[in-house]
């Protein structure tokens, strides 16, 4: 990373500027914008997120919005309502109430003298998925946004569900933002009022979690805000990036595929981080990238922003399993048009135990009638999941997938014949089945590895399908015990070359716990040979579509303020196993220690801790833990929150304990309990 302090525009401040919303609650904003501004009015960029612009992201948006402020636009960071220092309560993500609170920033800030009465949004994770809903509003200053890490689907494609299946992460989330929406605001900036907001927010909170788990089926909850209901909603050009590491790779190509705006799309090897901070590595100049597309659609520029292919995406060279990567080898590969015409769907049948290839299908006998139909049956335990890494990586503490091969014990397992040239593949990998159960709710996990001759298997991506969902978004149903169906499971999107030497794995199972709540008893599934196949989107590297592909520029940004780290952090992922009860524990530990932000003197400490426990072979044992510590300190100011929230469960429902606790000092000054039951919805 390369900081800048010389860039083309002076820039100055503003760090707490109030902007009214209709019902009077006035939102917090943090103003960067060129000393130019006050006589020359320029486009305004606007991230809206919840995340405290005043410490716990003040080092990020002082390396962003500044260097884009310096080259000629006026930058605003926005804490949402209820969070950081801005006036209410934050009860829930997505809410209408935030996008109209949107609608209504981007109005006063087209408004200001500063402005030119153009604006656009920019984001990463919840910052892009503000912008992305609030484009499909279309309100009238808004011109283009650039979105990381988002999603345009929330019940589908988001860490709550996948495939109908219940996340971890949706406990996990939770219990973030739990904690981040009772944190108090900063006495500095909004006076003696401090308290009595504090006290509004935690009077008003309750656990994420307990909403979250109410909607176990695709309903109006998630589709508000999703902008997969209608593409064509969206009418601005549209940015989108994200990696392959990240639960949120598959949103940039359905939005190429699905917009009817000018679009570009990117996707690197990176875990839930901007472009620019990508890890793993490479990391490339995003933010130079976002100022020539601002340029362009914000100032008209004739600078080429549109040129070039529709996405650019890094092709994964195989690499050893690893629970991190610091750079992934590869290259970026573009595709002029997405769907690509360069990429064939390749349908390769499954026998027992094979991966049938075109070329290796006479070889290998199965003439295509022998064995048809016979199962091949699989009941996973509890344990295939445990090296599964996070569903969103975020690469502190190391959370990728390891080794496959202790996971595959547990799985149904087809290989391919050793490869005798690369095969690369570029879109989602579907497994069709043919298939039965004997419960009426089941779930099937596919996974896709790459196996090196010394046997070690990297998983590449994989899917969960809830069979009650079998039948697609609709109602889902119960499984008549003993009957075939056919079904299909989505794999993640990727782009990854399998050199010769190697073979392609699929992988199926039972279960994934802790990535994915167990189901309510174990399963017997049987999976028919013959009539079940892979399919692989490969790609072709005829010439023309291996072209070099022009480099992009060097990670650069504006100088970081000051921060000095007081307590070291500690990152910690433990698997533990009881051979005496059976008892298996995965803890997760994210402390990022105290730093103090030298500019406030503000000290500041965040701790999470993520803890999974199961026993044996008992369903029903599955349970979760999400405990924050959020502290800040200066001065005579101390306070802190803790919020810890439980999920269990039995067959027939969800069971959730959770505490919130508000200290100053060593004084508790608020607590509260929740302990609420939530039924199983076929889940």
């Amino acid at each position: 990373m390369r900081f800048l302090d010389d860039l083309p525009h002076s820039v100055k401040e503003e760090d707490h500027v109030l902007i009214p919303m209709s019902d009077g609650v006035r939102l917090s904003a943090r103003i960067w914008r060129p000393v130019s501004s006050d006589s020359e009015p320029l486009p305004a960029i606007l991230e809206y997120i919840p995340y405290r612009k005043r410490d716990l992201t003040a080092v990020r948006d002082s390396m962003h919005h500044p260097y884009i402020a310096g080259h000629g636009y006026v930058c605003v960071r926005v804490d949402l309502r209820g969070t950081g220092d801005s006036e209410g309560v934050l009860r829930d993500e997505y809410l209408e109430g935030e996008q109209r609170d949107a609608e209504e920033i981007l109005a006063w800030l087209a408004a200001r003298p500063w402005c030119d009465g153009s604006t656009g949004m920019m984001g990463l994770s919840w910052g892009a998925f503000a912008a992305l809903q609030v484009a499909a509003r279309q309100p009238a200053s808004l011109r283009a946004i650039a979105i990381s890490s988002f999603t345009d689907d929330r019940y589908a494609d988001d860490m709550h569900y996948m495939g109908g299946a219940l996340l971890s992460d949706n406990l996990a989330e939770a219990g973030t933002m739990f904690a981040y929406a009772t944190c108090p605001p900063d006495p500095a900036t909004v006076g003696e009022r401090w308290r009595d907001m504090w006290r509004e927010r935690m009077e008003n909170t309750r656990p994420w979690a307990l909403e979250w788990l109410r909607h176990q089926r695709r309903d109006d909850y998630w589709r508000h805000a999703s902008v997969s209901e209608n593409y064509r909603d969206v009418r601005c050009p549209v940015l989108a990036s994200s990696g392959w590491a990240d639960g949120y790779s598959n949103a940039v190509t359905r939005l190429l595929a699905h917009l009817d705006t000018p679009r570009k799309g990117l996707i690197g090897p990176w875990s839930h981080k901007f472009p620019h901070l990508g890890e793993p590595g490479p990391a490339i100049g995003y933010l130079q990238e976002l100022v020539r597309w601002w340029d362009h659609w914000l100032k008209g520029a004739d600078n080429g922003a549109m040129d070039g292919p529709m996405l650019r995406a890094w092709m994964q060279d195989s690499v050893p399993p690893s629970t991190s990567y610091e750079e992934r080898p590869g290259r970026w590969v573009d595709e002029p048009y997405w769907p690509s015409p360069r990429i064939e769907q390749a349908t390769l049948p499954l026998y027992r135990h094979r991966i049938v290839m075109d070329d290796t299908a006479a070889a290998s006998g199965s003439s295509g009638s022998e064995g048809r139909g016979q199962p091949m049956r699989v009941q996973s335990p509890l344990s295939v999941g445990q090296f599964a890494g996070k569903w969103a990586s975020y690469n502190a503490p190391p959370d990728l997938p390891y080794d496959q091969r202790e996971e595959d014990g547990g799985s149904l397992v087809f290989d391919s014949p050793v490869l005798t040239e690369p095969l690369e593949i570029l879109g989602s990998p579907f497994v069709d089945v043919e298939l039965s159960a004997d419960r009426p709710v089941a779930m099937v996990v596919a996974r896709l590895s790459d196996v090196a001759p010394d046997g070690k298997a990297t998983r590449v991506c994989y899917g969960l399908l809830n069979l009650t969902h079998r039948d697609g978004v609709g109602e889902p149903v119960r499984l008549e015990p003993g009957r075939r169906y056919r079904a299909t499971v989505e794999l993640n999107g990727v782009a990854q070359s399998f050199p010769p030497g190697h073979r392609i794995r699929l992988s199926l199972s039972t279960s994934y716990w802790p990535l994915a709540w167990p189901p309510p008893e174990p399963v017997l599934l049987s999976v028919y040979e013959g009539t079940s196949s892979l399919r692989l989107p490969v790609r072709s590297r005829d010439a023309a579509g291996d072209a070099p592909v022009p480099a992009f520029g060097e990670a650069e940004a504006a100088r970081p303020v000051a921060m000095t780290q007081l307590v070291a952090p500690e990152q910690r992922w433990e698997v533990k196993r009881d051979l005496v009860d059976y008892h298996s524990a995965m803890e997760i530990v994210k402390d990022r220690g105290t730093m103090r932000i030298e500019d406030t003197g503000t000290d500041v400490s965040c701790r999470a801790f993520e803890r999974y426990t199961s026993t044996a072979d008992d369903f029903t044992s599955a349970g979760g833990e999400s405990a924050w510590t959020m502290r800040f300190s200066r001065g005579d100011w101390d306070v802190r929150v803790e919020t810890r929230t439980f999920l269990t469960c039995t067959e027939d429902e969800f069971r959730i304990d959770a505490t919130l606790d508000g200290y100053e000092g060593e004084r508790r000054v608020f607590s509260r309990t929740w302990n609420e039951n939530v039924p199983r919805d076929l889940l």
